[in-house]
């Protein structure tokens, strides 16, 4: 009896329909998985910036009011030495804030350095050029 030895390494040619339609399936998945795990990556790291730039807004804020508490307390005493109490008081508070606005600042600034995931956007763009136009 001749033993007959199937051909296993098909071209695509060889291959059928539902061969094709199956591993562009599987290839389409796989690259939907692999932008899913670069929009993580990226949002992630943009969260820790808008992270850090949260935190110095917490930061700016619980310093302004401590600041505004114990320092205003201080120095208003001491102004009320040479002039009337409110006087003293809106001395100090035009001072601290200016010192909040100074902060904000500071923290808004930051808060712009944070920016939307553009490599993920570019790669879906493209993505979405290749399904419309497979064969380009």
């Amino acid at each position: 009896m001749a033993h007959v030895t199937q051909r296993t390494d098909r071209t695509d040619e060889d291959r059928s329909i539902g061969e094709l339609l199956s591993a562009v399936t599987s290839d389409a998945q796989k690259l939907f998985r692999q932008e899913i795990e670069l929009a993580k990556a990226e949002i992630r790291e943009e969260a820790t910036k808008a992270g850090k730039a949260a935190g110095m807004f917490g930061g700016a804020g619980f310093a302004g009011y401590m600041t505004a508490l114990f320092a205003s307390l201080a120095i208003v005493f001491a102004l009320a030495n040479v002039m009337d109490w409110g006087w003293a008081a809106l001395i100090v508070t035009a001072l601290w804030a200016v010192a909040a606005i100074a902060l904000y600042v500071m923290g808004r600034s930051r808060m712009r350095e944070v920016s939307k995931p553009e490599r993920t956007v570019e790669t879906l763009k493209e993505d979405a050029k290749w399904a419309r136009h497979p064969t380009s």
